[in-house]
């Protein structure tokens, strides 16, 4: 493998613009180095999920959608370009359901909560939900791929899934809305 890299800093940045893949110039505060950042941001915090212990199967599932966010983000660095297909919307919908019938059925909301590796699951899943929000906006103004979106859309239900999932594993209780709590306080 060649050397992508060999210099991190560039200073081409100090203007306020950052370059996309296709070679253009774009200021550091459009909508689409914002979504790409969360994005970033969401890979970033899944990394942490990994960082935990887990069972095997969900830290590769994990590692899998590590490397289709960074295609991802490498599809919004270059506009027009498709990386994320149906079959990669199909992949997560599969996951979910896999994961979903190892779990008892929902009765009530759940708090963000559990254990630390869940906890980390739910920021994971509310920071995509945030990119999520994010790419609709970029999608009011341009065109993108519709995949992507629904992509992300799975992600936060497979984030919370995966949530639920390793509070079981490991024997904690998930945390229940109680709607009563502030009558009694």
């Amino acid at each position: 493998m060649s050397n992508r890299l060999t210099k991190i800093y560039t200073r081409t940045g100090d203007d306020g613009t950052t370059g996309l893949g296709d070679g253009s110039r774009t200021n550091k505060s459009s909508l689409r180095i914002e979504v790409i950042g969360s994005i970033d941001e969401v890979n970033s915090i899944v990394s942490i999920i990994r960082a935990q212990d887990m069972p095997e199967d969900i830290n590769l599932l994990l590692m899998n959608v590590q490397h289709i966010l960074f295609d991802l983000g490498g599809e919004l660095s270059l506009p027009g370009q498709s990386l994320v297909r149906g079959t990669t919307v199909d992949y997560l919908e599969q996951e979910i359901d896999r994961l979903n019938q190892q779990l008892p059925p929902l009765k009530e909301f759940i708090l963000p909560g559990g254990n630390e590796s869940a906890s980390i699951c739910h920021f994971a899943r509310s920071t995509c939900r945030r990119a999520e929000r994010h790419l609709v906006k970029l999608a009011e103004s341009e065109k993108i791929n519709e995949y992507t979106l629904k992509f992300l859309n799975r992600l936060s239900d497979l984030l919370f899934v995966i949530a639920r999932t390793i509070v079981k594993a490991y024997g904690d209780d998930e945390i229940y809305w109680d709607k009563n709590r502030i009558n009694n306080l």
